[in-house]
């Protein structure tokens, strides 16, 4: 597998930048010269980082820990802050008390019909506390397992510290979810309750969430408590065990005790799903998720209390509580956009950065490419003077994207943080920071003290400029605590494809400049003539046309090749199919090479994602060859599906 990464550094620090940075704050703390010399130590010696970490962020305990690491179990079952007991919520409100971030506004929120609400630090911990003594009064206790199937509104985050706060185990749904992937995730954690609403709005159709809990709940034993949040006005409370949110915590008290938890208690469980069978149950604790996503988020890539941050996202992505967390843990504002980024008006996310002055945008490539395809106009009337900083997950980017993006959305000036990891990670393995360059589509460092690294199919280190596995040599604070009841599909998942090394499943390389870049899922892969290639090498050329809004490529048998080029593209509006298509099959030859002229290309409407709008390419490949597409609960269009189908492969 070749690859050719964009060849210039387009971004550099300024000395202003970096001396006022928290990732120099941190190297000064931790006693080192520079970033070099930061991330080798890190990876030397993990346990003298995470100790560091843990100091520089003032994690706060009720108990301080005794070992900083236990590895005694072996590095899949490594047990961290040993010894020690906090609370996230002692993380994220408690310690704000008697702060100056006590009177600060926490979140703004806007729905999709331009309502807007507003709570301070103060504000959210009064309703944190009545809720939490809401869900005690139901004889809901520590350890419990809690659902959250709520839109983005203020009172998902009141949901998420509550449960937390009260000792909870909770277990984040996506909105768009029908009854049966929540039958699954509800009845594998045990949950004994589901935090709830009436209902929500999308794109102007009103979404009625609670009968989906209703039908659900009837396939979920362990499930004895629907709390309901009145947001839209359904009647909805009329089922036995239904809880209405208002009633619940009127009369309760504003200040509630903190559940005091061991630091390697579990405090979430994201559910993650495979290619095939049960969605995966990742298991977040209240130290591990903390420590390292708070230091992705709060050195790495910048969030500070003075910031603004606007990500929209959903809680059935891991990104949901990453943001409510980060936010609320450094002091800063959420602003919260119920709905879609380009809806009501096509510009509506970059209407939220001007009116609310973001200085941290979450972004993910995919939307970036949706809105390269609108008139130039729709981009041009806002305001970015605010932003700071951006952060790109969820999908690899194309260089043409990407400088696009640079170009229109940061000015040139602010740098684009592009991260990948995982809900098994707790954050990122790759990412950037400001200490170093940029390039394109890059990933400018590995994150500190988790030993990454891009092998072979041996498990041996490779040269740069080389396409390989990425991996892990190092256990993690972060990383998941097995999966939930299943130590053995944990250990098949991601420790025996070779043992000793965490295999992540994405193909990787480094590029002369030491510059990472993913080029998408090791399982994507095409093997075309014998040469194995990544799915993004050959979506580049066709969306380097400017013909198209969004590529996903398979591979589908061939008698000759074993297995041939089949691009399916959403075009831009005006297309002539003939024409188009030959444009697409000359570019792809133009780029790759002959052995990669595409058998067929397809125009479909839509493209099926997951809630973090990474392109299901085995979805689109099942449905292409008349297979069974396998787990769709994480999709979000599914309309999309339909598009495909009405395709033939020639």
């Amino acid at each position: 597998m070749q690859f050719e990464p964009y060849p210039d550094i387009v971004w550099q620090p300024t000395e202003e930048l970096l001396a006022n940075s928290q990732i120099q704050k941190f190297i000064n703390a931790a006693g080192v010269k520079d970033y070099d010399e930061l991330l080798s130590k890190s990876d030397n010696d993990p346990e003298w980082f995470w100790n560091a970490a843990i100091k520089f962020l003032d994690i706060k305990f009720y108990q301080d820990y005794d070992k900083v690491v236990d590895l005694s179990g072996g590095i899949e079952w490594s047990r961290w802050c040993v010894g020690g007991k906090t609370n996230v919520a002692l993380n994220c409100l408690d310690k704000h008390k008697g702060t100056d971030v006590w009177d600060k506004t926490f979140i703004h929120h806007e729905t999709e019909a331009g309502y807007k609400s507003s709570l301070t630090y103060a504000e959210l911990d009064a309703k944190v506390s009545q809720l939490t003594e809401g869900l005690r009064s139901l004889g809901l206790k520590k350890g419990d397992a809690v659902g959250l199937y709520m839109p983005m509104i203020p009172e998902v985050a009141i949901a998420f510290l509550a449960i937390i706060k009260m000792g909870g185990v909770v277990i984040p749904l996506f909105s768009g979810f029908g009854p049966e992937p929540i039958i699954v995730r509800l009845n594998d954690g045990e949950a004994k309750a589901v935090i709830t609403v009436d209902g929500t709005t999308r794109r102007s159709n009103v979404v009625n969430l609670k009968s989906t809990i209703d039908t659900a709940r009837k396939s979920i034993p362990s499930l004895k408590h629907v709390v309901v949040y009145q947001h839209v006005g359904m009647e909805s409370c009329t089922e036995e065990g239904d809880v209405d949110w208002l009633a619940l915590t009127k009369n309760m008290p504003t200040i509630s005790d903190t559940e005091v938890m061991d630091a390697e208690d579990p405090m979430m469980l994201v559910y993650t799903s495979g290619t095939t069978g049960m969605p995966k149950g990742t298991v977040q604790t209240h130290c591990g998720f903390m420590v390292k996503a708070m230091f992705d988020l709060q050195v790495m890539s910048e969030l500070t209390e003075a910031d603004r941050l606007l990500w929209m996202s959903d809680m059935g992505w891991v990104v949901g509580p990453l943001e409510i967390m980060g936010v609320s843990f450094v002091g800063a504002t959420l602003i919260m956009g119920e709905g879609a980024p380009n809806y009501p008006e096509p510009g509506r996310i970059w209407r939220l950065v001007e009116e609310y002055k973001v200085s941290w945008l979450g972004f993910a490539p995919t939307i970036a490419r949706i809105f390269m395809s609108q008139p130039e106009e729709s981009i041009s009337q806002y305001d970015f003077s605010s932003l700071k900083i951006v952060l790109t997950t969820g999908e690899p980017w194309n260089p043409d994207a990407w400088l696009w993006f640079f170009d229109k959305i940061c000015n040139k000036r602010v740098p684009i943080m592009n991260l990948t990891g995982g809900t098994e990670i707790g954050c990122g393995i790759l990412g950037c920071t400001i200490a170093r360059p940029l390039k394109p589509c890059c990933f400018n460092t590995q994150m500190p003290a988790m030993g990454a690294d891009i092998i072979d199919e041996q498990g041996l280190s490779i040269e740069d400029g080389k396409v390989g596995e990425l991996v892990l040599r190092h256990a993690s604070i972060g990383l998941t605590r097995g999966l939930w009841n299943n130590p053995e599909r944990y250990l098949d998942s991601y420790w025996r494809t070779i043992p000793g090394l965490w295999v992540h499943g994405d193909w990787a390389v480094k590029d002369a400049h030491g510059m990472w870049y993913v080029l998408g899922r090791s399982d994507d892969t095409l093997k075309i003539s014998g040469k194995r290639t990544g799915p993004a090498e050959i979506e580049g050329p066709l969306l380097a046309t400017g013909k198209i809004v969004e590529a996903a490529v398979i591979g589908v048998p061939d008698e000759i090749g074993g297995s041939a080029v089949v691009c399916v593209c959403v075009p831009k509006e005006g297309f002539v199919e003939d024409e188009l298509q030959q444009e697409l099959i000359d570019a792809v030859v133009n780029e790759m090479g002959k052995s990669y002229k595409p058998k067929q290309v397809v125009f479909v409407e839509d493209l099926p994602k997951t809630r973090t709008m990474k392109i299901m390419r085995r979805v689109v490949k099942a449905l292409l060859v008349g297979a069974e597409p396998g787990d769709l609960s994480s999709m979000v269009n599914p309309e999309s599906i339909d598009y495909i189908k009405q395709k033939k492969l020639k």
